[in-house]
This record gives structure tokens, C-alpha cells and sequence, in this order.
């Protein structure tokens, strides 16, 4: 098998438990909620319109919940610890905060507990995160689990 690793992409066999990653910075837009709301098809008013939004309890237009967790998802493929493709097997995630139109966001996030499956060349890791606002809230966070590839013939 040959492999299109890149250096900072590490198989099951290359991590242990606590080894942390970060990713870089991304700024939430009014374009990227309102792009969301479309590519779902929630449109509940409080993402989309200004004036219900404004008069809500959040005082401003808020980004879905789900909208968070796709952006820490996405960040993490551009993080410093990468793994080859695998499988994602599910997430816990607890949604803290609003996330506000010009939030800066990143996640840090760490392996918490792994595992070898019965498949052959295989194993599990389930990373602890959390997204982050530039005022180092966590406005979000919960568990991702890998299954990722173990280094070939381990």
C-alpha cells in the first residue's frame, strides 16, 4: 500500500493519548450563516433575519448550532494533528454559546482514549475539542470518533 501521507498526518501507531492539535483561525460572516440556512434549509429567523434576530434574547443574528460544528469539523482537516482518510464513527457535542457574525473561531482538541478495532489496520481514537472564540470562550465542544488507519503491517 502506498501512502500520500503528508508530514503532519500520523497513522493510529504514531499518536498516544494526550497528543493535542490546533487549527488555524476562521471568521463567521453574515454570508456564511445565510449560506448555511440555505444549504440546510433553516431559515428559522433568528440566523436569517436582522430585525427578529435583533430583537431576540441572543440580540444579534446567531449561527446554527450545527453550523458550529461543521466549522470545527472542517478545521481540524487543516490542523496540526491529521490523520490519513478513515471513517468518522459519531460525535458528542454540547452547543455552550452563541456563535456571532465576526467571531473568530479555532479548535484545540486532543486525543482522549484509543483503541485497536478487530478490523485489521485500524484503530479508534476519540478526540476531545472544543471551538473557541477570540475571546478564548468555548462556544462549543464535545468528542469525535476516528476510525483511522494503523501504520501498514502493524
Amino acid at each position: 500500500m502506498t501512502s500520500d501521507k503528508k508530514p503532519h498526518e500520523r497513522f493510529y501507531d504514531d499518536v498516544k493519548l494526550g497528543d493535542e492539535g490546533i487549527t488555524p483561525e476562521i471568521t463567521v460572516t453574515k454570508e456564511m450563516i445565510r449560506t448555511y440556512a440555505d444549504l440546510t434549509g433553516d431559515h428559522t429567523p433568528v440566523h436569517v433575519d436582522e430585525e427578529f434576530a435583533n430583537a431576540s434574547h441572543f440580540g444579534s443574528i446567531v449561527a446554527h448550532g450545527l453550523f458550529g460544528l461543521a466549522l470545527a469539523d472542517g478545521l481540524k482537516t487543516q490542523g496540526t494533528l491529521q490523520f490519513p482518510p478513515g471513517a468518522s464513527l459519531g460525535w458528542n457535542w454540547d452547543f455552550l454559546r452563541p456563535i456571532r457574525v465576526d467571531d473568530r473561531l479555532h479548535v484545540k482538541y486532543r486525543i482522549d482514549a484509543m483503541r485497536i478495532t478487530k478490523k485489521p489496520g485500524w484503530g479508534i481514537v476519540n478526540l476531545a475539542s472544543e471551538l473557541i472564540n477570540q475571546s478564548g470562550e468555548v462556544v462549543q465542544k464535545g468528542e469525535h470518533k476516528l476510525m483511522i488507519l494503523r501504520r501498514p503491517g502493524a
